[in-house]
């Protein structure tokens, strides 16, 4: 299992690698955001520790990153830890957060914990053109939908939502989130595109799938149930 630990402090980046390694893992260190992303664009890994003061990206825009098109647990370890920092960072897609100073056993039963959950849940199979989710079928290079081996038709827009919910299953997507990421502009708050798209997805799928796949989270935005 491959760590990423983002911790510009020295010291914690050693104890921290001197922990994962003591437990069998492999780790790699980075002392900045800018750097950090470098190595997540070069290689895969199973678990991120991340401070949110770093250099460079913020551990907070480094998370936003990350989560545009990774879902490997990101477990943040951080003096920051009023209650509003907290739920902003699970909110934006965090999966876990201790705070600092930590316990060395805590460290390591929350990677151990997150890594069982990460690996037992959603049932998400990915290759390299194909993401099978459940009941879904994802063909990335042809743009094309199966449920259930049936075909149906969405539109480029539907099938993008649908991508980026898949793509980060346990992350709750606001709506200005969904727009941007789909439409790749800065959101105006026009709600009711998001709505239209997101209620066609729903229909669209309903007549195929045995599930619901699209959760609404009230007066947040949008997740997958998983």
């Amino acid at each position: 299992m491959n760590i990423l630990i983002v911790e510009d402090d020295n010291d914690i980046n050693k104890l921290l690698n001197e922990i994962m390694n003591s437990d069998g893992y492999t780790t790699k260190s980075a002392y900045s955001g800018t750097e950090a992303l470098i190595y997540l664009e070069m290689q895969n890994f199973d678990v991120v520790l991340l401070d949110l003061m770093i250099p460079g990206l913020s551990g907070e825009e480094l998370l936003l990153k990350i989560r545009q098109n990774k879902n490997m647990p990101v477990i943040i370890i951080s003096a920051k830890d009023d209650k509003h920092t907290k739920i902003d960072m699970l909110k934006n897609g965090a999966d876990d957060f201790i705070s600092k100073p930590f316990d060395v056993d805590e460290v390591l039963a929350r990677v151990e914990s997150n890594l069982r959950r990460y690996s037992s849940e959603k049932n998400i199979y990915c290759k390299t053109n194909e993401i099978i989710f459940r009941e879904i079928n994802l063909n990335i290079d042809t743009r094309e939908i199966t449920i259930n081996g049936k075909d149906i038709c969405l539109t480029s827009r539907e099938f993008d939502i649908l991508q980026l919910l898949i793509h980060n299953p346990k992350k709750v997507f606001t709506k200005s989130n969904i727009f941007e990421s789909v439409w790749e502009e800065d959101y105006m708050g026009d709600d009711n595109t998001i709505n239209v798209h997101i209620s066609n997805l729903r229909n669209k799928i309903s007549k195929y799938a045995e599930n619901e796949y699209i959760q609404t989270i009230w007066g947040i935005g949008y997740k997958l149930e998983v």
